[in-house]
């Protein structure tokens, strides 16, 4: 799998566009506000668009589905705790658990609450890598402060899902730069509190987020 990142929007939230390695399709995940960017890109790719997925509800990770459903018709999944919340098109409402193809590559969808009660992370096992919203951050978690947020559900989905993560995967999340869990687990005292673990942890001093 191949990734490009758009960053748009006062708050610069992240937006990626997943390739396939050996062929000529694509994902598009959380295509924050300028949707025009993420057709430019996939075009110039000459990639075939097979979805739209979002992480959670919120505007800045889905302002731009407007003008991309406008120029290539595909289908948009969303967890069906946050589709109340939305104001657009849906046409696959998740549950978590499932599994969907980049060409021989599997993305599964994994509901991750907290954020808000429909976030979810979408996992590549195979590239040892996941695209995480606003569940999880190189140095802390996603806020729960909001209206549909809340501090259990963070704090279950980071024991039962994020700290199953093994060191290597690469977190890919909606704001700040992507990271790994070898990261998370030494930089990340938010997680660290919430595992129990703050023993091990150390302030970041400026190396490298992935190594």
């Amino acid at each position: 799998m191949e990734i490009k990142r758009l960053v748009g929007g006062n708050i610069e939230s992240n937006g990626y566009i997943l390739f396939e390695k050996k062929g000529d399709a694509c994902f598009i995940v959380d295509p924050g506000y300028n949707g025009e960017k993420f057709l430019k890109e996939t075009a110039a790719a000459g990639r075939r668009l097979l979805g739209i997925l979002l992480t959670h509800h919120h505007y800045d990770h889905t302002g731009g589905i407007q003008k991309i459903l406008s120029a290539a018709d595909c289908p948009v999944y969303m967890h069906r705790n946050d589709i109340p919340k939305y104001k657009g098109r849906v046409d696959v409402a998740l549950d978590g658990g499932e599994s969907l193809l980049l060409g021989a590559e599997t993305i599964q969808a994994l509901h991750t609450p907290g954020h808000t009660r429909g976030s979810v992370c979408f996992h590549a096992a195979q590239s040892g890598l996941c695209f995480t919203g606003d569940t999880v951050f190189n140095v802390d978690l996603g806020r729960t402060d909001l209206p549909d947020g809340s501090d259990a559900e963070m704090e279950a989905s980071v024991r039962n899902v994020v700290s199953r993560w093994d060191n290597a995967t690469r977190l890919y999340p909606g704001h700040g730069d992507p990271c790994n869990m070898k990261f998370v687990r030494a930089h990340n005292a938010e997680y660290l509190t919430v595992m129990g673990e703050m023993a091990a942890y150390k302030p970041w001093n400026g190396e490298a987020f992935m190594k």
